[in-house]
């Protein structure tokens, strides 16, 4: 055989198996599977990332899944942008780059933004809830609406839920909520459940686990001034006890969780009964009577304490919604 036929087959080959890569790339399923909402809106699915083949907003949108995940290598105290949060990463608090079902996934963003929320009294953006997140969760300061960062995580949310039909909401999205505590959520019980099941990754003292170079945490911490501070949705017990339930330990599987419902409570209560960062919005709940029912601070439209409103017990409660 030739040395010049060789050439030439080793060509065509090479040719073959490029065309061919290419036709199984885009033919290929992702292995997560994807589902019609309008056939059944109760189920969710991320997109896969070969949906992005040809999109002109494919280095953008991918981007923003990195802004969410790793946060503080970009956007915080060391961060190779600018430094404006704390630490903490989006992805601390939406697994999974906020894909994970009842990890608050943000499958109903794009859906269901632009929204009003009793909390602001208003219609707020995709932008808008972005920088309640930095300056809640993370305790940090407003992005720029217009910078690259703000354009690219929007790009993300709304690629995430691009399937998902408007006004949507579907099954998977955000957190679940759990039964009402029927007696007072006990802190000294929630001490002994933080000890036994979470302080291995987020530490004796609350302050999680540094990521090697400390530029962020692998565990974020759970109080203390790195932390999330007193306006955050987590500081409300049922939005804490509802992600520990279905999410912690971070071993722990929905459909298998690893905590009880009361047990969830508890840690809850022990975990926010720490000091953390303190910051008000003057704009939060123009409308008292529509504070949620375990809404750590006055004034409220009924006359039970703040400190009732905070641990329970909820009975006076049946009735209202657990929402935000």
């Amino acid at each position: 055989m030739s040395n010049k036929f060789l050439k030439y087959y080793g060509i065509i080959l090479t040719l073959f198996l490029a065309i061919g890569g290419v036709i199984f790339y885009k033919v290929l399923p992702d292995p997560v599977r994807s589902v019609d909402l309008k056939e059944d809106p109760r189920d969710w699915y991320p997109p896969g990332i070969s949906s992005l083949i040809n999109s002109p907003e494919a280095g953008l949108i991918l981007y923003g899944k990195e802004l969410i995940i790793e946060t503080s290598k970009y956007l915080g105290p060391k961060g190779i942008v600018t430094s404006m949060s704390n630490g903490m990463n989006c992805g601390s608090c939406h697994l999974d780059g906020g894909t994970r079902i009842y990890g608050n996934s943000f499958a109903a963003v794009a859906a269901n933004y632009p929204k009003f929320r009793n909390r602001s009294g208003m219609m707020e953006s995709i932008e808008f809830r972005i920088n309640e997140c930095f300056e809640r969760s993370l305790n940090g300061k407003k992005l720029d609406s217009g910078s690259r960062e703000m354009r690219a995580m929007v790009a993300y949310l709304k690629w995430l839920g691009k399937d998902v039909p408007k006004s949507i909401v579907p099954k998977g999205s955000g957190v679940p909520p759990i039964e009402i505590l029927q007696r007072a959520a006990n802190v000294n019980n929630g001490q002994n459940i933080y000890i036994n099941k979470c302080q291995s990754c987020h530490g004796t003292d609350g302050q999680g686990q540094l990521n090697p170079d400390a530029t962020g945490y692998t565990y974020p911490p759970l109080w203390g001034a790195g932390s999330y501070n007193v306006s955050a949705g987590l500081y409300r017990l049922s939005s804490f006890a509802g992600f520990v339930k279905y999410n912690m330990p971070f071993t722990a599987m929905r459909t298998e969780p690893q905590l009880t419902d009361e047990e969830a409570w508890d840690v809850a209560a022990f975990v926010n009964s720490r000091e953390r960062p303190v910051k008000f919005f003057k704009q939060d709940w123009p409308k008292i009577e529509t504070k949620p029912f375990d809404h750590p601070f006055g004034p409220y439209a009924d006359s039970f304490s703040v400190t009732r409103h905070k641990y329970g017990p909820w009975n006076f409660a049946k009735k209202k919604k657990q929402g935000t």
